[in-house]
């Protein structure tokens, strides 16, 4: 019975009457089976209940995984004595719709980074969808401080908050305006396996950035508990209080949500930085107490003002091309006509002096360094070791579309246009943006109207014949000489008789 439990871990939840089968199976399989004698089913089902105590085997799969999941010895936690000695950092389904370009209500997902030493959420970022180039984005943002935003109160200002503003504006001039968000240096990123945090594109950045990063255990969650318990806070904390909020599963979820109001993703994105500040910073976290007062519990930001006494403060100011660093990086040869990235060509007289020249890099066959950002198309940048400068290089299409897009809608427009040219594929982009800024017209919308009138009624056809079919035949008539069969009718029902009388 133990096995069968085990078995239960990463399979779908079931009775206790299938464990009690799946027992009586491993038993039979077994060559010393013979002359064991099986309990009695009641026997089995209280033997049941104490084996699995705990296990969660006929409850929640997602709670069974995530008990597997656990440690067997007790739980223990790097020591961080300083702001940015240990930050951990991961993704998560942001439990709120937004509406995106076009009307369309969509979820998200939130990338966040916290800092074990004083529990501060250093950065946190919301997209469609995260891709490396956003956890990238969030480092720098990290490191950079939180400028005040038009129509939030002067009660955030740093100069308003419990940290040491002064002290640190002697320091860092570009504190003078900013936000009460302490600007913590990460020293060791502790991350999951995911796609995002392993890449090459994040690693560099860390690496850039002069930062250790320190992948987590496979399938071990409670490497990075404080982030993972973070994210949740943040959900019940800020998400439930937002138009659009979808609960953490469907059976939380209400009825009709994408009809009613929703924030488009730059509002949530400032609503969420300006709850940061005005919220979490400044509420008392029961991780942050005095071993000297052990009764009082600390916020993050009074935690950040006391150990930056001890620890010291070292500004990290990014320039233009630092940011250009963080974007993602290819390496591609530099050709008469110039660079092509999935079917974008990028030209002009910068390149003249690269063209199919040796980049110097000899590990990578002499091409050239590129950094692109996923999220606009209309430029990339080629590393010139040789003068230590970034090029600037153009879409050479880029007349044809008059907004900056993204990947995403070049990947849609190049599956829409099979073969197509790249000036084809440039207008069927353009002409994809024009579309979701539009909007539906009214014709699209009749159109699909008259579909799903169509489908219902073909539908209900198949459940009856059709008006213009013709009638079933009907039996032949009877001839008159034919002796027709006595008819007995059926008596009526009477409650109050005696059924047992015979008649």
């Amino acid at each position: 019975m133990r096995q069968a439990i085990a078995e239960t871990a990463d399979a779908s939840t079931r009775t206790i009457g299938f464990t009690v089968w799946r027992t009586r199976q491993i038993l039979a399989s077994r060559e010393d089976a013979a002359g064991i004698e099986v309990p009695t089913e009641r026997t089995l089902y209280r033997l049941f209940g104490k084996l699995a105590a705990g296990t969660h085997a006929t409850g929640s799969a997602r709670t069974r995984q995530s008990v597997n999941l656990r440690p067997p010895g007790p739980f223990g936690e790097a020591p961080a004595s300083a702001p940015g000695e240990l930050v951990q950092i991961d993704s998560t389904p942001l439990d709120v719709l937004v509406r995106l370009d076009g009307g369309i209500a969509e979820k998200i997902e939130m990338t966040a980074m916290v800092d074990i030493a004083t529990r501060s959420i250093t950065a946190a970022v919301l997209r469609p969808s995260t891709k490396a180039a956003d956890a990238s984005a969030l480092l720098a943002h990290s490191i950079t401080p939180e400028p005040m935003r038009p129509g939030w109160s002067d009660a955030l200002r740093m100069s308003r908050s419990v940290l040491p503003h002064q002290r640190l504006l002697d320091i860092d001039e570009r504190l003078e305006h900013a936000a009460a968000r302490p600007v913590i240096v990460p020293e060791t990123i502790v991350c999951d396996h995911g796609k995002v945090f392993v890449s090459r594109t994040f690693r560099a950045s860390c690496r850039f950035l002069g930062i250790n990063l320190q992948p987590a255990h496979k399938a071990t969650p409670s490497d990075k508990g404080t982030i993972e318990k973070t994210l949740a806070s943040v959900a019940s904390l800020f998400a439930q209080f937002v138009a659009g909020y979808t609960g953490r599963s469907t059976e939380h979820r209400g009825r009709r949500l994408e009809d009613g109001p929703l924030w488009s993703l730059p509002e949530l994105q400032g609503l969420l930085d300006e709850w940061l500040i005005a919220v979490w910073q400044s509420r008392p976290h029961d991780a942050l107490r005095d071993p000297d007062a052990p009764g009082r519990a600390f916020s993050p930001n009074e935690k950040y003002a006391a150990l930056v006494e001890s620890s010291g403060y070292v500004p990290v100011q990014l320039s233009g091309d630092d940011y250009i660093e963080l974007l993602p990086a290819r390496w591609q040869a530099v050709n008469s006509y110039g660079i092509r990235i999935k079917h974008r060509t990028y030209d002009g007289p910068e390149l003249n002096p690269l063209r199919r020249q040796h980049s110097g890099v000899a590990e990578k066959k002499g091409l050239w360094e590129i950094h692109h950002d996923p999220y606009d198309v209309t430029r990339i940048w080629v590393r010139d070791r040789r003068r230590g400068e970034w090029i600037t290089v153009f879409w050479k299409h880029l007349h044809r579309a008059g907004v900056p897009f993204g990947e995403m809608a070049w990947d849609l427009a190049v599956e829409q246009t099979p073969g197509g040219t790249e000036e084809q594929i440039a207008d069927a982009a353009a002409a994809l943006l024009q579309r979701a800024h539009d909007g539906p017209a009214q014709p699209a919308k009749r159109a699909r109207r008259e579909r799903r009138v169509a489908a219902r009624t073909l539908a209900t056809t198949t459940a009856r014949p059709l008006p213009d079919e013709p009638a079933a035949e009907a039996p032949p008539p009877q001839e008159e000489d034919e002796e027709l069969a006595e008819v007995i009718p059926l008596g009526l029902f009477d409650p109050l008789a005696n059924p047992w009388r015979r008649t």
